[in-house]
């Protein structure tokens, strides 16, 4: 943890790379600071899927590992 402008701030491997995220955040605050669309992208906590309903009461610890996995669109025209 780390103190950043009077703020204790978390890092965590987001996609393999550290981030830094204010304490108590949850998944959705997470997906909302990346600017993510929420119905695109899956995510996976410490090797466990956190399903869509519970992101917003799932919250982000210190040394955490989040996979978040983008869907796009596309295909044969």
């Amino acid at each position: 943890m780390k103190r950043i402008a009077g703020r204790t701030r978390l890092t965590i491997l987001v996609n393999g790379n550290r981030t830094d995220i204010a304490e108590g955040a949850g998944i959705g605050d997470l997906i909302k600071a990346l600017g993510l669309e929420r119905d695109r992208v899956a995510v996976e906590l410490n090797k466990r899927i956190v399903r869509r309903v519970e992101w917003g009461s799932t919250m982000i610890s210190e040394g955490d590992k989040v996979e978040i996995v983008h869907f796009v669109g596309g295909g044969a025209e």
